[in-house]
């Protein structure tokens, strides 16, 4: 594997978690969010990938080699679980009942998803700093 297949492979990981983590913080923004333009409480969002070879000289080598991946996002889907029910009759949105419709999101899972994202987020950022100290090390060595 060359160093720019590294550089490519992180950067296309880094892409999909910043992605992750924009997703993420739309999800903790919009915890509270009871009415949307499209109708409705704020449904939550989550984040599919996929590995990929990034261009066709890339795959043509990967078959032949057997060689690494990107990554890259394939989709942002809602979530199709029924919204949770909070009794609250003085709330705007509260219904005929008294209950008001509020995301089915749970704040400590997003948490938990936002600190493994930015986890693998850092893991990339140093698997290109490292890879960048190889090849100056090997700079060096020319020398």
């Amino acid at each position: 594997m060359d160093i720019l297949n590294i550089f490519r492979i992180s950067s296309s990981a880094l892409q999909a978690q910043s992605i992750r983590l924009n997703t993420i913080s739309s999800n903790l923004a919009n915890v509270e969010t009871t009415s949307t333009p499209e109708g409705g409480p704020y449904k939550k969002k989550s984040v599919y990938f996929q590995s990929t070879p990034t261009t066709f000289q890339e795959q043509l080598e990967g078959n032949m080699k057997n060689g690494a991946q990107g990554v890259k996002v394939t989709g942002i889907t809602e979530d199709k679980t029924p919204p949770r029910k909070v009794y609250n009759p003085s709330h705007p949105d509260a219904k005929v009942d008294g209950y008001v419709e509020m995301p089915n999101i749970n704040v400590l899972e997003e948490m938990v998803d936002m600190m493994s994202a930015t986890r693998s987020y850092q893991a990339n950022v140093t698997s290109i700093k490292m890879a960048k100290r190889m090849a100056m090390k090997a700079l060096e060595i020319g020398r």
